[in-house]
């Protein structure tokens, strides 16, 4: 089961250094990080994604970039993650190598059919529940909605959106092939 911890520093305690956690996280073994510093220029993510990559791996995660084709590409990053309304996967295939990893954020079963038949890799749909870490205009769509959004491709679809420890099995039992947070991989 893929579990991506998405990553925003501006939400942790001022002590806690973002690579801290990210180490924390990679020695639990993590399956994908995602670096969504938003607010990061290209050379300051590209320093912090080739860092992340730096960290020890024990179990071989991947370092996934959020929005930035280009960084993720020049940091030799394993993929990006595309948010709602980005350029088709498929577009990105010509230039990333075989097996970059392309995902995208869904929010309704159209936009998680559409994300399979332009070449993502998987998709993240949500929020299933209500964000813990950010606002967020979108209602909740639950779980009956994630399950009909698993049901709907044949790629593998993360719940995200308010996950905790106490949700992620009601996640799995509805079809999610794994979970992406934040929260649940920054506390402490």
């Amino acid at each position: 089961m893929p579990r991506c911890f998405i990553t925003d520093r501006r939400i942790l305690p001022p002590d806690l250094p973002l690579l801290d956690v990210m180490a924390r996280n990679l020695e639990a073994g993590v399956e994908w990080i995602q670096i969504r510093e938003k607010d990061l220029c290209a050379r300051d993510l590209h320093v912090l994604v080739r860092r992340a990559l730096a960290l020890p791996n024990p179990k071989g995660s991947k370092i996934l970039v959020n929005t930035r084709v280009d960084v993720a590409l020049a940091a030799g990053a394993a993929g990006v993650h595309l948010p709602s309304g980005s350029p088709a996967a498929k577009l990105w295939r010509a230039i990333t190598p075989l097996g970059f990893l392309i995902g995208a954020s869904c929010h309704s079963v159209d936009e998680v059919r559409a994300a399979e038949q332009d070449g993502a890799d998987y998709v993240m749909f949500g929020p299933v529940f209500p964000p813990r870490s950010k606002e967020s205009a979108l209602p909740p769509r639950g779980l009956n909605g994630l399950a009909e959004a698993a049901r709907a491709v044949r790629i593998p679809v993360l719940a995200l959106g308010g996950i905790t420890a106490e949700n992620v099995q009601d996640c799995v039992d509805a079809g999610a092939a794994g979970i992406a947070a934040i929260s649940l991989y920054q506390s402490c």
